[in-house]
Formats: structure tokens, C-alpha cells, sequence
């Protein structure tokens, strides 16, 4: 099989944004994203500006603190409360991953958020939330990953659907959100048996593995549909250029496949703002629920 369908995530991406601004005008707020980095990498800091410009193009409001990479772990709580008590805040992000120099903890950080205002979905009552199937903000990655699926018409019920990743950030909240939507599921790893075989009886692969060529042509099923998440910094030709896990035969092999770059990362950017929406029109509710009583 060759020329599979190209999974583009701009154009899935543009569909959620559209969504996310339809849901917006019906607003009587204006959502408010507020962003914190620490330091200056410039991965982070390109990653924050975009995020910036893309909330702004669909109308949200956006805010970023920059703080010092020696920022310590008490400050940054201390900034966190005031914005989980600041009503003009909708939704909270910290940038990860922290400067290597810094001995702020992630996970202290993670469930200092408000749930209600952790817009990257990754707070412990959050993933509850996901897992018992109630109401709550999800992971952007993952749930990109299912908003691109669905833009595409690809129905994951009754599929067989294999996630190479067992990581809080995409491989679990993937798994339970394919439970959702009614699919067979398996999470592998690097240390699952005959991963080969494994992987190729999947009608959708998801690899996030972070190894250029992890996956093969041979680990493939003909026609399924392959999500690569992964994106992978590389020199060709003296050249930097990004390539995630699936070497290149697997495109004459699957029937549909995400590109990189293109691909997932659009979706995560996309469904962060989307989140930024959603938690705001859900403390508005509560707000009025609330005044009413």
C-alpha cells in the first residue's frame, strides 16, 4: 500500500478552534489563560508565544509571568494560590518541563492547580474524573489525539486500538479515552513481549516512544491507521529536521498516518485553548448556579 491518507493536524486543529470560538461567543466572559515559565529554554519560550498568539487570534485572553530558573518552589505556590483565588482566571498553565537547574518538584506544582482551572488536564482529580468517566478537563494530547480522529471520520469502536506509551501525559488518559469510545485497548512498552506482533494486530497504532525508527514497516498492520507522537530532533545533511518514531517504509504500509511535525502537535496547542473555554464556561455556570441559591 502506498500514498496513506496524511493526517493533517492543521486542518483538524482548525476545526477544534472553530469549536472553541463558537462556544466562546456565548460567553458573558472574556477566558483567561494565564501561562508561567521558568527560564528562558527556547523551546519553552517559542512553545509559550505560540500558545499567546493562538489564544489571542480566537479571542482569549492571555497572560505570561516569566520567572527566574531559580525561581523556588514557594514562590511559584504562592503565584499559583493567587491565581486559583483570582475569578478573572479561567485556566492555569506551568510550563513543563522545569529549567534542570530548578528544585521546583513537577507533581507538587501539578496539584497545586485548581482542577477546575488545570487546563492541561493532568491533576490527580482530574485523571479521576477521566477514569470514572464524570465531566472534567483532559490531557491535550490525548484528547487532540481523539478530536483529530474524529475530524477524520476514524470510528474507534469495536477497533483494536494499541498505544505504545504507558506515561501519565498520553499513553494512560489515551487508553481511557478509547475506552470511551468503545475501543479494545492495549498499552505496550518497551518491555512488552513480541511487541511486534502485539503492534501489528492493531487497526490503530499510537507510538509516543521518543526513538527515531522505533517503529517498523514488519510492526505495522496493512491499511491501519498509525499515530506518531513523537517528535525527534535530527541532523541531515547539517541539517536540523524533526522526525518521530515510524521509520519510513510504514507510510507504504498504513492506511492513514499522522505526519511529524503536523501532525499530533497542532492538536495539543488547539485543545489547550479549547480547555481554556470549557473551564471558564463551567465556572461561569457554577458561578450562577451558586448566586441563584
Amino acid at each position: 500500500m502506498s500514498n496513506p491518507l496524511l493526517l493533517s493536524g492543521d486542518a483538524a486543529a482548525a476545526a477544534l478552534l472553530d469549536r472553541a470560538q463558537s462556544e466562546l461567543a456565548s460567553l458573558l466572559v472574556k477566558p483567561h489563560l494565564h501561562v508561567v515559565r521558568l527560564g528562558d529554554d527556547p523551546a519553552s519560550v517559542s512553545y509559550t508565544r505560540m500558545k499567546a498568539r493562538r489564544a489571542k487570534k480566537i479571542g482569549l485572553e492571555s497572560t505570561l509571568t516569566e520567572l527566574p530558573s531559580d525561581t523556588s518552589e514557594a514562590a511559584l505556590l504562592e503565584l499559583i494560590a493567587a491565581l486559583n483565588a483570582d475569578p478573572l482566571t479561567h485556566g492555569i498553565l506551568v510550563q513543563l518541563p522545569f529549567p534542570k537547574e530548578s528544585a521546583v518538584r513537577e507533581a507538587v506544582v501539578l496539584e497545586a492547580i485548581h482542577p477546575d482551572k488545570d487546563v492541561d488536564g493532568l491533576h490527580v482529580v482530574n485523571v479521576g474524573r477521566l477514569w470514572s468517566g464524570r465531566e472534567g478537563l483532559r490531557p491535550c494530547t490525548p484528547a487532540g489525539i481523539i478530536s483529530m480522529l474524529d475530524f477524520y471520520g476514524i470510528d474507534l469502536a469495536r477497533k483494536s486500538v494499541v498505544i505504545v506509551n504507558r506515561s501519565q501525559l498520553v499513553g494512560k488518559p489515551l487508553a481511557a479515552l478509547c475506552l470511551e469510545r468503545n475501543a479494545t485497548v492495549t498499552i505496550a512498552h518497551s518491555r512488552t513481549a513480541d511487541l511486534e506482533a502485539v503492534t501489528r494486530a492493531a487497526d490503530v497504532l499510537v507510538t509516543a516512544v521518543g526513538r527515531v525508527g522505533f517503529i517498523t514497516p514488519e510492526m505495522v498492520k496493512p491499511g491501519g491507521v498509525v499515530i506518531d507522537v513523537s517528535v525527534n530532533r535530527i541532523v541531515v545533511d547539517g541539517a536540523d529536521r524533526l522526525v518521530g518514531d515510524c521509520a519510513s517504509g510504514v507510510f507504504d504500509v498504513a492506511g492513514a498516518i499522522t505526519p511529524v511535525p503536523g501532525g499530533v502537535g497542532p492538536m495539543t496547542v488547539s485543545h489547550l485553548l479549547y480547555n481554556t473555554v470549557l473551564a471558564a464556561k463551567r465556572q461561569l455556570e457554577r458561578s450562577q448556579s451558586t448566586s441563584s441559591d
